[in-house]
């Protein structure tokens, strides 16, 4: 692991507006302390004063993001056989803080990260309805212009395989809480191919559904049809990828039923991602595509850059660059009217994502 030499603003991509908002006229936050070697052993706080709330979860879902932070990095790593992930780490004044990591230019990856945040402050109210889409209930009962007290934990990561038959893969997981108690989980692991291969998507998203019917028969069928519905470009009337599992607002049982739900999902990443870039990493393929893969970046970047609720925001109201962009890959093409042969493989993905499939 590599250590890097810092960042100096606050990685908020732990939650659903992303990891994007450090504006202070936005959010209330302490000043950065200078980056460290090494991160503190916890960055939750165990008082803090005017925002109670549920410290041994906040420890907890602390401690289940650090824990699968080092065991997927070092997991990608031994995947990639090369690439290492550059470490950085930060803290605030008043608790709080993030570890982010990165691979670049690996063997097998063209980019990786990782990045985990704890993050106290305050916001708008309009800036919570950005947050969650129950944001409106969420501040009922407040005055007009009175700003929300909250802590958010998460992790949050994106992987960019050079492959075109290795599919990037996307997966954020996070708890949330507001001043007067309340409190929300969210997450999903989704996937985004560039070529259909049965075989994947099928362990994929059964891996999933396996954890979704353990914990309620109900969850996967609502989950997934969740991501169809949510990683949507409509301007291209396609689906970014082949979805997986989406959820948000959730707190309709006890904090450590759905606690155990997230963990277990979130533990699931290399089981569900990591047999498939060892399928095809070595695999050769054509020029043609090569492009392909890169035209489908293009997607994702369309998708993130216009209708991702986090970059959207972020980007809107002042934050960070680097962190709102960290998602990106680091190459994309696009090519004017660019439509494939009928009967072609691109052209049938192209279907799939038109007309999102069941695969569990």
């Amino acid at each position: 692991m590599k250590k890097g030499k810092g960042l100096h603003t606050i990685d908020l991509s732990a939650y659903p507006f992303s990891s994007h908002i450090c504006d202070s006229n936005l959010f209330l936050v302490s000043t950065i302390q200078p980056n460290q070697s090494e991160a503190p052993s916890t960055l939750v706080r165990e008082m803090d004063g005017g925002l109670e709330g549920n410290y041994p979860m906040r420890a907890k879902f602390e401690k289940m993001c650090r824990d699968a932070q080092i065991e997927i990095t070092k997991a990608i790593e031994d995947i990639d056989g090369e690439g290492k992930f550059q470490e950085d780490c930060w803290t605030r004044e008043n608790g709080g803080g993030g570890i982010s990591r990165v691979l670049a230019g690996g063997k097998v990856f063209e980019k990786a990260g990782v990045n985990l945040s704890v993050v106290y402050g305050s916001m708008p109210q309009e800036a919570l309805q950005a947050a969650t889409e129950r944001g409106v209930d969420r501040a009922k009962g407040m005055a007009p212009g009175e700003r929300v007290p909250f802590f958010a934990c998460g992790l949050s990561s994106v992987m960019h395989p050079k492959n075109p038959f290795c599919p990037t893969m996307h997966f954020n997981y996070r708890y949330f809480e507001t001043d007067g108690g309340v409190w929300w989980f969210g997450g999903g692991t989704d996937i985004t191919p560039s070529y259909i291969n049965e075989k994947d998507m099928k362990h994929f998203h059964g891996s999933y559904k396996e954890i979704c019917d353990k914990h309620d028969p109900k969850y996967y069928e609502e989950f997934k049809a969740w991501a169809d519905r949510y990683f949507v470009i409509q301007h291209r009337n396609e689906t970014r990828g082949f979805g997986g599992i989406f959820f948000d607002d959730q707190n309709d049982r006890d904090p450590d039923t759905i606690f155990e739900f997230s963990k277990e999902c979130l533990n699931n990443v290399v089981n569900a991602y990591g047999p498939l870039v060892e399928e095809h990493k070595d695999e050769e393929f054509t020029q043609k595509q090569k492009e392909w893969q890169l035209m489908r970046r293009g997607r994702y970047v369309e998708f993130n850059l216009v209708y991702d609720r986090g970059t959207v925001f972020g980007l809107k109201t002042g934050g960070r660059i680097e962190s709102i962009l960290m998602s990106l890959p680091e190459t994309a093409r696009w090519e004017y009217n660019a439509i494939p042969e009928p009967g072609t493989p691109e052209a049938e993905f192209l279907e799939v994502c038109r007309h999102p499939r069941d695969w569990a």
